[in-house]
């Protein structure tokens, strides 16, 4: 299936970078000024994408311009003349509907005193010593899953899903019983980050409208307390101190900690196995060494980033890179492309050596509001693993999906050899 975009050219960019095309990757020079086809099968990690990135640290695109070299990508998370891109995303893609009305009114796509405020409440609710408190139980939920498998195992479905789903429901204080429901509308939820979002509209309105629902009975239901053991009644002890006890704002804050918990949990630890069934030797080694699961995770996020792109909009026309860039253009930050650009990366898969910077969580004002969560639930998983798994070795391809978006296997067959 594909996409078709009309993109208007100015004369002042004729030739000043080349033509990326988000899901085909096709590179062109300036020759064909009108229309750019997306193949939605593609890489934003394949060759082309490295072709571009080596002639130059912006492409464009039908969106706009891509960032693809890791300094750049720095500059413009920090450059206040940019603000947040996804904010017009449904708009793009053609959604409408509840999950188009939550992204739009949500804290993504809020800017100033608003997004100030939503984020000083969703911080102190997620406070680091609440998230390290879970620990214990992210652990004993990876154990129990680990005990019920055979050595094959599909491993998004038998494992890093379900684990998502139980990490979450620790975080909101449900039962585990409600895990696999939350764990399926918010994987359902990423669907609508991809370039074929469209074809996904009607489930991923009905896991949006879930998904209010569920908060919102969270809300009436929580007492503020600022040390309560569920994340919502911190959260409301923080808006209520701040006086922006906004309901809406709050059930939004809530869907999208769910959703963001556990889309990034559940893709990025699938990454991690496979990653490590292609390196054993890697696996063996930190499995004597597990002071260095943090960088690990680290390493996997940077070279198999769930997040394809960071996306941000000019607020007022710009010369970046040395480009002239209109007011209200779109720009992806490429994360693979920029995390592992040469200037920065020796081309190698290493847990061991001290994390490098990625944009695996974006950056800036809007840089991930839940990567301690995600961080710290994705260690306790891996800690697990390799306590009780020697070896993991892949029975079969991945299906993944497009590398557009928010990125996963759909599937990954695995062997678990235990030891």
């Amino acid at each position: 299936m594909t996409l078709a975009f009309e993109q208007p050219r100015p004369e002042h960019l004729e030739c000043a970078c080349l033509v990326l095309d988000l899901g085909s990757l096709v590179l062109a020079l300036h020759d064909e000024p009108g229309r750019l086809v997306l193949d939605l099968d593609s890489r934003v990690r394949g060759v082309d994408a490295l072709a571009a990135r080596a002639a130059g640290p912006l492409a464009r695109t039908p969106f706009g311009f891509a960032i693809l070299r890791h300094r750049e990508a720095g500059q413009a998370l920090r450059d206040r003349r940019l603000r947040q891109g996804s904010h017009d995303w449904p708009r793009k893609v053609g959604l409408i509907g509840a999950f188009a009305d939550f992204w739009m009114r949500s804290i993504i796509s809020r800017e100033g005193p608003d997004h100030k405020r939503l984020r000083q409440i969703a911080q102190a609710a997620l406070a680091e010593p609440h998230i390290l408190a879970l620990c214990p139980t992210f652990e004993a939920c990876a154990a129990e899953l680990l005990a019920a498998l055979p050595e094959e195992v599909e491993f998004v479905h038998d494992f890093t899903e379900p684990f998502a789903g139980r990490a979450i429901t620790a975080l909101l204080g449900l039962p585990t019983v409600d895990a696999p429901a939350l764990a399926r509308d918010a994987s359902t939820l990423g669907l609508a980050m991809g370039l074929d979002a469209r074809t996904h509209e009607q489930a991923v309105n009905a896991a949006a409208q879930r998904l209010d629902k569920l908060a919102a009975t969270l809300i009436a239901r929580a007492t503020p307390d600022p040390e309560a053991p569920d994340f919502t009644g911190r959260l409301l002890h923080a808006a209520t101190s701040l006086g922006a006890r906004d309901e809406q704002a709050l059930r939004d804050l809530v869907v999208i900690s769910i959703f963001g918990g556990v889309d990034t949990t559940r893709a990025q630890l699938a990454f991690a196995a496979g990653l490590f069934a292609d390196h054993p030797a890697h696996w063996t080694r930190l499995r004597t060494e597990p002071d260095h699961i943090q960088d690990a995770l680290a390493e996997v996020i940077r070279t198999r980033p769930t997040t394809t792109w960071a996306t941000r909009e000019t607020i007022e026309a710009i010369e970046f890179a040395g480009i002239t860039i209109p007011a209200g253009t779109t720009i992806h930050i490429l994360v693979h492309a920029t995390s592992t650009d040469p200037a920065v990366d020796d081309g190698t898969f290493d847990p061991f050596r001290p994390a490098k910077l990625h944009f695996g969580f974006g950056g800036g004002a809007h840089h991930c509001l839940g990567h301690f969560v995600a961080r710290t639930d994705m260690e306790c998983a891996l800690r697990v693993l390799l306590r009780q798994v020697a070896r993991i070795e892949r029975t079969g391809p991945p299906d993944d999906l497009p590398d557009s978006g928010n990125t996963s296997p759909r599937a990954l067959p695995l062997r678990l050899v235990r030891g």
